[in-house]
């Protein structure tokens, strides 16, 4: 799929480039960019920080669920006749 996308994309930027004066090239350049990136399904960098942030609370978060079982284990095994 993404060869496709590619060559359309290539296409349409020859397309584009021999059609239209400099000036607009820049401006559907952008365009079409915008709407393969889309396309593509990419994450921006916000949305990446976000989640990154997220990912290091749960890894927090799973570290200390461990560290809580790992207690309750140890008493448990203490406590048995």
């Amino acid at each position: 799929m993404n060869e496709n996308l590619l060559s359309d994309l290539a296409a349409r930027l020859a397309a584009l480039a021999a059609a239209n004066p400099a000036k607009d090239l820049e401006k559907n350049m952008r365009g079409l960019l915008a709407s393969a990136f889309t396309r593509l399904d990419l994450v921006g960098r916000e949305e990446y920080d976000v989640q990154t942030q997220v990912l290091s609370r749960a890894r927090e978060k799973l570290a200390a669920l461990e560290a809580r079982v790992a207690e309750l284990e140890a008493r448990a095994t203490a406590n048995k006749p």
